[in-house]
């Protein structure tokens, strides 16, 4: 049996942009990538508005809880996704490394976060078709 492509999605706080990637990968994938995410300096709580971004579109991330950051998870993943938390993360040789542009959900309002969510939704679209060529 073919081992499950992994995917880490990273963000400084991770509870906005890294946590609507994962959600967004656990759903489109439909079980088929492991999914983790995690934060160089990872908040108490996700934020709520990217919650309720997500819920407009019937993906529930409410049950995540931002983590740290650590190198195990970084080596046990085949992709790992940066989103504007650069040198915290640990560079392993042989890894897929991508570095997505995204502005920041923190403090916007809901019709920001939109544009944000579905900008990931289209990039996670993009990654999961090349992971699973």
């Amino acid at each position: 049996m073919d081992r499950k492509p992994s995917v880490l999605f990273v963000c400084v706080h991770n509870a906005g942009r890294s946590q609507m990637a994962a959600g967004f990968m656990r759903e489109l994938s439909q079980g088929r990538v492991e999914v983790l995410s995690a934060g160089s300096a990872p908040k108490d709580s996700i934020n709520p508005v990217a919650v309720e971004a997500m819920m407009e579109i019937g993906i529930d991330i409410t049950n995540q809880v931002p983590k740290i950051l650590t190198p195990e998870a970084v080596q046990e993943s085949d992709a790992v996704v940066t989103m504007g938390c650069g040198d915290a993360c640990p560079f392993y040789p042989g890894k897929r490394y991508e570095d997505w542009v995204l502005d920041d959900p923190a403090g916007q309002g809901i019709e920001s976060v939109r544009v944000i969510r579905d900008d990931i939704k289209a990039r996670v679209e993009k990654l999961l078709s090349e992971l699973l060529v």
